[in-house]
């Protein structure tokens, strides 16, 4: 990025990670060229990101959701490649926007790139919106921007746990929210498919801390069973290989974080009528087809199972308690989460991103350390 004048109307995006939209695995880095910064707008020099299998979740419901859409990729004509967006922290290199300025510090959603141009709306002291054109119709949850210049709590210290765990435990409290609202739908346990990810974590933290709630049982692989009973969140731990332990005469609400049609048919037909909603957050195992035809692809009650799209929860809320209430609520929720992150989550620092690709084959391909959180660094790379 050209830093030699913070007034220039010029600056060149040096590299833009991308992923074939379809097909995860295939994956380069583009360069783009010199880009024109107009009135109202300011350009970012992205320092880090973090990168979780929520991200693949983004890239999977790519077009469904409108993934791809916030950050176009560069060197597109046939649009076959997309840039999944990550949240993380950013400088700003170039205003021409009065109120904001050079040197000044943001977090929020970014391209895997190593700079962006936002032009800010709605700006306050706190933090801002995204006002370009292509941005207009996406779920404003992911538009807004904070400026840590105004953020009383901000603590530097925390970056990692705040890029890692924020956008995923906003999810987990508006799972808890949801379920409480509903009294659970009178369910005795809570079934939580693929216990080891990060969103579910927040979810079974929640989960035991608040009153009333059910049972709260953890679904996983073998080789992450151990690391799951750690964590003391989760009432009961089953291995995928041993589904028949599951308690199938106990209604039940699942929260599936995975997306593998496999396990969901069979716990869907093992529960039948006690299954009595299923909330798909997640679809990190996005290669496991299952159709219609197949027999558990059969078994899946599909008028029972819902997409839990957190954007529209947080909307709700905040019509409900006004920002500062839903900000209230939430950020307790956090830091609860964030002290208890101590215990188990270890930062893995990964430099530029040429270095992320083999992260990305690793992450996307399901090879992931549960205890593991992978940050990307950008600014010494």
């Amino acid at each position: 990025l050209d830093r030699s004048s913070a007034a220039s109307d010029v600056y060149k995006r040096q590299s833009q990670f991308q992923t074939l939209k379809s097909d995860l695995t295939q994956s380069r880095i583009e360069d783009s060229n010199a880009v024109s910064i107009h009135d109202g707008e300011i350009a970012v020099r992205i320092e880090s990101y973090a990168f979780t299998a929520n991200n693949v979740t983004y890239g999977v419901a790519g077009d469904t959701i409108g993934y791809w859409k916030f950050f176009p990729a560069e060197n597109n004509a046939e649009n076959k490649w997309g840039c999944i967006p990550m949240w993380g922290f950013a400088e700003i290199t170039h205003s021409k926007l009065e109120g904001l300025s050079v040197g000044e510090r943001l977090f929020g959603y970014f391209p895997a790139a190593d700079s962006l141009i936002l032009r800010p709306i709605k700006v306050s002291d706190q933090s801002f919106s995204d006002g370009k054109e292509h941005r207009k119709e996406l779920p404003p949850v992911y538009n807004n921007y904070v400026r840590l210049n105004g953020d009383q709590n901000y603590d530097s210290s925390m970056d990692a746990v705040r890029a890692l765990l924020f956008p995923l435990h906003i999810t987990a409290f508006c799972l808890c929210d949801s379920l409480a609202e509903d009294s659970y739908l009178d369910a005795s346990q809570v079934i939580i498919v693929s216990a080891s990810s990060k969103t579910a974590i927040g979810l079974a933290q929640g989960l035991a801390d608040a009153e009333n709630s059910p049972k709260v049982v953890g679904l996983t692989s073998a080789s992450n069973s151990k690391f799951v009973e750690s964590l003391g969140c989760y009432d009961e731990v089953i291995s995928y290989d041993e589904l028949s332990n599951v308690d199938y005469s106990a209604g039940s609400v699942m929260v599936d974080m995975a997306g593998n049609r496999e396990i969901l048919g069979t716990l869907h037909r093992g529960l039948g009528d006690n299954m009595l909603k299923c909330l798909t957050v997640g679809m990190t195992h996005w290669d496991n087809e299952t159709t219609a035809e197949d027999a558990l692809g059969q078994a899946m009650l599909r008028d029972r199972t819902e997409f839990f799209f957190a954007p529209a929860h947080i909307q709700k809320r905040i019509g409900d308690w006004g920002h500062d209430g839903y900000a209230e609520k939430t950020n307790s929720f956090m830091t609860a989460r964030a002290l208890q992150s101590k215990n188990w989550m270890q930062v893995k620092e990964i430099h530029g991103l040429e270095n992320f690709i083999s992260t990305y084959e690793e992450v996307v391909a399901g090879k992931i350390n549960p205890n593991e959180g992978i940050i990307v660094n950008l600014k010494d790379a």
